[in-house]
């Protein structure tokens, strides 16, 4: 695992390549669920390799999802803010699923992250990759993804955006309208937190 410091000098060390952010890829796109018209939209920013991430998905998300974004109550906004290089590789990855299976592909994640982002001595990449092939991504597309440069870039870029704007400094935080609440919160709270403008 690599610190704050060394992804955030890994991001000028990149190869110099025009900016995705300023281009129209859609994988930088919106990645929400929910109605467009919900009455509270939630942004949650978050790292793969959080374990207090994986935490609120695999034992909040699910009551979230099916209580108030199906129901037309909440729609749920994901940002990726990733804390180290596995991370962030790993969200260029889920990025290049097309926008339907962005969630699953996080659900995924999140729910074999003991595997792949906390075993000892375990290839990070390898674990991912199969993960990915399970979802249906082909090799050679989790390879490119992986190495895309210009794509990481971008992600650092909307991370330290998120930074300035909403003054995001742990993981998971979530932005319901423009209240600030950080930490794997349990579903009671993220209900109250969605139903006060």
């Amino acid at each position: 695992m690599f610190d704050r410091r060394t992804l955030l000098a890994a991001a000028g060390a990149m190869t110099a390549t025009p900016a995705l952010a300023q281009t129209t890829d859609p994988r930088l796109g919106e990645r929400a669920m929910g109605r467009d018209d919900a009455p509270m939209t939630v942004i949650e920013f978050f790292s793969l390799t959080c374990s207090h991430c994986g935490s609120f998905h695999r034992d909040t998300w699910p009551q979230v999802k099916s209580q108030l974004v199906d129901t037309g109550r909440v729609r749920m906004v994901w940002r990726d803010f990733p804390l180290d290089q596995v991370a962030l590789r790993a969200a260029a990855v889920a990025r290049s699923f097309p926008a339907e299976r962005y969630e699953p592909f996080l659900s995924a994640l999140f729910s074999t992250q003991d595997r792949w982002a906390f075993a000892r001595g375990v290839d990070h990449k390898a674990e991912i990759g199969k993960i990915a092939a399970l979802a249906g991504m082909a090799p050679a597309a989790f390879e490119a993804a992986w190495a895309d440069d210009d794509l990481a870039r971008a992600i650092l870029a909307q991370r330290q955006q998120a930074e300035r704007e909403f003054n995001i400094q742990a993981t998971p935080s979530f932005v319901f309208g423009r209240r600030l609440v950080s930490g794997a919160i349990a579903f009671d709270r993220f209900a109250r937190e969605a139903q006060t403008p």
